[in-house]
């Protein structure tokens, strides 16, 4: 018997909700409602530079206009850096972890240099400068009080879990790829998490069973495979939908303040008329 359906909306409170949020967010409810399970709000604000306290308030206020209701407590990621310092203080006990000295010139500089660089989603893969520094350098530089991220050495990673694997529901199973992204930051100096870190520990925690989140995250999911395999996490299922777009094809984003929900609100749309707008009648 599959297990009760637990789904999330994890926005970040950089900015108003636009449609393409309001789509991602009635996507998930509704797969949630059908089936009698849950659905969780998570705020996804460790980036607490960017993110305001204004801009959350907002995504509460807006999905519940919208009939997004939403069950049990708000979790916001920001309340529990601490748990994501345990998760991170495992890793490294794992030895999977290691300290980056590296400046973007440094890494900018090293890529050039090379004859090839392998790429991955984002562009030119972190070329693995310090994962070769010996014991010695590294604590020479950390005495020197140097900034530093903490970066996921998935050649030992992948030594540990062997193959892997992830259910998407349009794709279906899919072998995990560990080096698409090469050794990725999971932590900084001063915030003992990252993207991939917190979503992968979040899931595991608010025992999510569906992940329903934009295409445009499918693959950041064979990093998140990974570290739920390394910490032994149960992975949920995936479904990646489509990324909603402008008439020049353009995605949504924050920075088109005439599609906010705020905005259309003022303008007199109603919740009708929204979901209408984004496909759901």
């Amino acid at each position: 018997m599959d297990p009760p359906l637990v789904t999330r909306f994890a926005p970040s409170p950089t900015g108003y909700l636009h449609l393409g949020h309001a789509f991602s967010a009635l996507t998930a409810w509704q797969r949630a409602r059908a089936a009698g399970g849950q659905f969780l709000l998570r705020i996804e604000d460790i980036d607490i530079r960017r993110c305001k306290p204004q801009f959350e308030a907002a995504i509460i206020e807006d999905l519940a206009w919208l009939g997004v209701d939403r069950d049990g407590p708000v979790r916001r990621q920001s309340d529990h850096f601490a748990d994501y310092g345990a998760v991170l203080h495992r890793l490294r006990e794992m030895g999977v972890v290691y300290p980056c000295f590296c400046t973007r010139a440094d890494i900018a500089r090293e890529i050039a240099a090379a004859q090839s660089a392998p790429h991955g989603p984002d562009g030119p893969l972190y070329p693995g400068i310090c994962r070769h520094l010996t014991p010695d350098e590294r604590r020479a530089r950390l005495e020197e009080g140097r900034e530093f991220a903490l970066r996921l050495d998935v050649g030992r990673a992948t030594a540990i879990v062997g193959s892997y694997r992830f259910h998407e529901e349009r794709l279906g199973w899919i072998e995990g790829q560990p080096h698409l992204y090469g050794d990725v930051v999971i932590a900084r100096k001063d915030t003992p998490t990252s993207y991939h870190l917190a979503v992968t520990h979040d899931d595991h925690l608010q025992g999510i069973t569906l992940v329903t989140r934009g295409e445009d995250l499918l693959p950041a999911t064979h990093v998140h495979a990974l570290l739920q395999k390394l910490l032994g996490y149960e992975t949920p299922r995936y479904a990646h939908h489509r990324l909603l777009a402008d008439a020049q094809g353009r995605r949504f984003a924050k920075r088109d303040q005439s599609l906010t929900l705020r905005v259309l609100r003022q303008a007199g749309a109603s919740p009708q008329e929204v979901r209408r707008r984004v496909g759901f009648d």
